[in-house]
């Protein structure tokens, strides 16, 4: 089963620079001076991607947590 810890390890990365790039995406958007209503759409925009990269890095844990158990 170790395939399986490395594929969710991987998983878990991946959602990592994710939530990474999320976080870097909003930053911009407020350093950017933007009015209440473009940057309310562009911070809705980063969320969809938090919340994907998210559930990647869950998971990518559940996958190594599998991968733990049944090793």
């Amino acid at each position: 089963m170790e395939w399986l810890i490395i594929v969710g390890a991987v998983l878990s990365l991946v959602g990592l620079a994710g939530l990474i790039a999320s976080a870097v995406k909003v930053m911009k958007a407020k350093r950017a001076g933007l009015e209440d209503a473009e940057l309310r759409a562009r911070v809705q925009k980063a969320m969809a991607l938090n919340m994907g990269a998210l559930g990647l890095s869950v998971i990518g844990l559940m996958c190594v947590i599998l991968g733990v158990s049944l090793s």
